[in-house]
């Protein structure tokens, strides 16, 4: 996104304009303003109508019926926000409390979990992954957690036929190894960087062996509780979940309903469901030290040394994209699979969090981050932040 967009607020009555068709096609008449929530500390009205307009300009430009997004300072949700629809049939505005998919946003909080079980003494991460996980199938290659945690184990990405669009439920972790398991690595551990879905699905069935608790009991636990994640739990499909949004494909020069998938077989990596203010939530919980100590925050937010050559991933830590915001460290990881794109964003150094969800697929990684740092830009004014150390808070 040009930076010059962050200084040109676009009125909400602009965001209609791309609808109208759609409206009309679908027999609209009006659209329902969307709901906002500002904390004690909230968003100035011109930093809200910057916030705004960014959001409703990348919403125009991918068709996404939806979004929802909130920004958390200093330990506090200070705003959140829905926008368009979150079920454009039904004619259901987006609101501050919609539920979405969080897709791959899921990766660092189970990475998050790993660290923790690590440092009570229960997971090593160096140890092979069947010590934890037998019913994963030795591979020619010793594979670690550590190699799990860094997308560095060699094991293979869904494929975007079935497997992306997977229609079979599973009730538990370790049942969905059946799809991969068997496949050969496609390189041997450590020696590069391979981004892999399945890799983290292994990591869940990890976290049960090591810590003797079923994954979903672990993760509500040791990451949903203790940030009040209230709103989020497993996207199962059969389930009555309240507020939860529909999901879309642009396609045709229309919107059109996603294509079904049942994220079950993918929990680990990424198959719960959550609204914005909960995923800010869990990024202030992360950096108030509430999970891991601050020598282990800096571990995660650190470009991974591969193990075989002594090259670093530059763009990844363990769990955590890292991405430089004007010379501060800031994490990140984007989500984006059938019904949803979004982004979870923060800043240590600057004790700011910014999340957000579209509900339609396949807006690029690319455009989320960059949206992503000129709403902090939006918060925090035009100042640089300078080159300052990284602030991780203590346990």
């Amino acid at each position: 996104m040009p930076r010059s967009q962050a200084s040109n607020g676009v009125c909400r009555s602009d965001f209609i304009k791309p609808f109208i068709s759609v409206l009309l096609w679908l027999g609209f008449i009006t659209l329902v303003p969307s709901i906002a929530r500002a904390g004690p500390q909230g968003l100035s009205a011109e930093q809200m109508k910057l916030v705004q307009g960014l959001i409703t300009d990348i919403m125009a430009q991918e068709h996404a019926p939806g979004a929802t997004f909130a920004i958390g300072r200093d330990g506090r949700i200070i705003w959140a926000e829905g926008f368009g629809f979150s079920d454009i049939e039904n004619h259901v505005p987006a609101t501050a409390a919609t539920v979405y998919r969080t897709a791959s946003i899921g990766k660092p909080m189970t990475a998050t979990a790993a660290m923790e079980l690590w440092e009570e003494g229960k997971l090593d991460l160096d140890a092979p992954i069947q010590k934890y996980c037998p019913r994963f199938p030795k591979k020619r290659w010793t594979i670690t957690t550590r190699d799990l945690l860094s997308h560095t184990s060699g094991i293979r990405e869904p494929n975007e036929t079935s497997e992306l669009y997977n229609t079979r439920h599973y009730d538990r972790v370790s049942d969905a190894l059946a799809i991969f398991g068997r496949d050969p690595l496609k390189m041997r551990p450590g020696s590069d960087f391979l981004y892999t879905t399945w890799g983290y699905v292994v990591l869940g069935c990890v976290l049960e062996g090591a810590a003797r608790e079923e994954y979903r009991a672990l993760m509500k636990r040791m990451i949903f509780d203790p940030a009040g994640m209230t709103s989020t739990r497993d996207d199962d499909p059969r389930a009555i979940i309240a507020d939860r949004a529909r999901g879309y494909i642009y396609e045709g020069g229309g919107p059109k309903n996603s294509g079904w998938a049942d994220m079950s077989s993918k929990l680990p990596a990424g198959g719960w469901v959550t609204t914005a203010t909960d995923l800010v939530r869990f990024m202030m919980a992360w950096m108030d030290g509430q999970y891991v100590s601050a020598e282990t925050q800096a571990l995660m937010l650190t470009p991974y040394r591969l193990p075989r050559h002594g090259g670093t991933v530059d763009g990844f830590g363990l769990g955590w994209f890292l991405e430089d915001y004007h010379g501060l460290r800031a994490g990140f990881h984007g989500g984006g699979t059938p019904q949803v794109s979004g982004i979870a964003f923060f800043v240590p150094g600057k004790r700011i969090a910014i999340a957000g969800i579209f509900n339609v697929q396949d807006i690029s990684g690319a455009k989320r981050v960059t949206l992503a740092k000129a709403i902090i830009d939006a918060v925090l004014g035009p100042e640089p932040a300078g080159a300052h150390s990284v602030h991780l808070a203590r346990r």
